[in-house]
């Protein structure tokens, strides 16, 4: 799982990156509010939800005005119900006003995606598969979305291109073949991880005799993942992939496989409804 420590510089370059397009130049309607006015606010899930997003909200309220405070009443990864409190603020009306979109913008996306992935983490709870996420993310945003989606009580697959193989059929087609591919991997960059995508059973064997970690079964049936988990015997571990559904992933979890990849966990997430209001002395 990803920390905190380590998502700290890309959280910094997010909220930089919002506040700039948000408030530009200025935020002129805050500028109606006197300067000197002084408020509380406080922020509630209108929705039973997982909350993902601290983080991101106080380096919000960082970077507009160090001097609001936050009182978080939940965590991320805690499950919140409709008209929860989730933090209260206090400071400068105009600095309130002026984070509050940028800081809900990144609660609630986190959030949804944490819900999202806490709702098939549920689903598959009773069986020993792992469900994982995929390279599907909101463009600038990804590294946010894998830590919310272990929030949500999934996994996360590889973080980019970069630090494991994924080996396609266009990969293959384009190095000549399973092995030929699997054997420039291993040349290339010696220790990263091995995945490979088979369509067939005779792919798979060619693919488990080349030495390749994982195996992605692409498109396969919950009866041929059975075949294919009793073919594989342990010589590598296999990831379902492809049609998979609400209401055919427990039979795939079901099938032995070790993972299941799952791209609705990220790109199927709908923003957790939140509300700010500030509070009358």
């Amino acid at each position: 799982m990803l920390t905190l420590t380590e998502l700290k510089p890309i959280i910094e370059e997010n909220v930089r990156t919002a506040l700039k397009e948000d408030v530009g130049n200025g935020d002129i309607t805050a500028e109606l509010i006197p300067a000197s006015d002084q408020k509380k606010a406080r922020v509630i899930s209108r929705q039973t939800a997982v909350v993902c997003g601290q983080a991101w909200v106080d380096e919000v309220f960082r970077q507009v005005d160090p001097s609001v405070k936050i009182e978080w009443l939940v965590k991320d990864g805690e499950l919140v119900e409709r008209d929860q409190v989730l933090f209260r603020l206090e400071g400068s009306a105009r600095s309130l006003l002026t984070g509050e979109r940028a800081a809900l913008n990144f609660l609630q996306t986190l959030s949804g995606t944490a819900t999202v992935s806490h709702e098939y983490a549920q689903r598959v709870a009773d069986t020993p598969v792992t469900l994982l996420d995929t390279r599907k993310t909101i463009p600038g945003l990804r590294m946010g979305q894998k830590y919310a989606v272990s929030c949500g009580g999934c996994s996360n697959h590889r973080i980019g291109l970069y630090d494991a193989f994924l080996i396609k059929e266009n990969h293959i087609m384009a190095c000549g073949g399973i092995e030929q591919a699997i054997e420039t991997a291993r040349q290339n960059h010696p220790g990263k991880p091995v995945e490979i995508e088979v369509e067939t059973e005779e792919q798979l064997e060619r693919a488990l005799m080349a030495g390749a970690d994982i195996v992605m079964l692409d498109n396969f049936s919950p009866e041929r993942m059975v075949a294919a988990v009793a073919q594989t015997a342990g010589r590598a571990k296999l990831e379902a992939s492809g049609n998979i559904t609400d209401e055919t992933l427990l039979d795939y979890a079901n099938t032995g496989v070790d993972y299941i990849s799952i791209g609705a966990l990220t790109k199927h997430c709908r923003a957790v409804d939140l509300s700010m209001r500030i509070i009358e002395d």
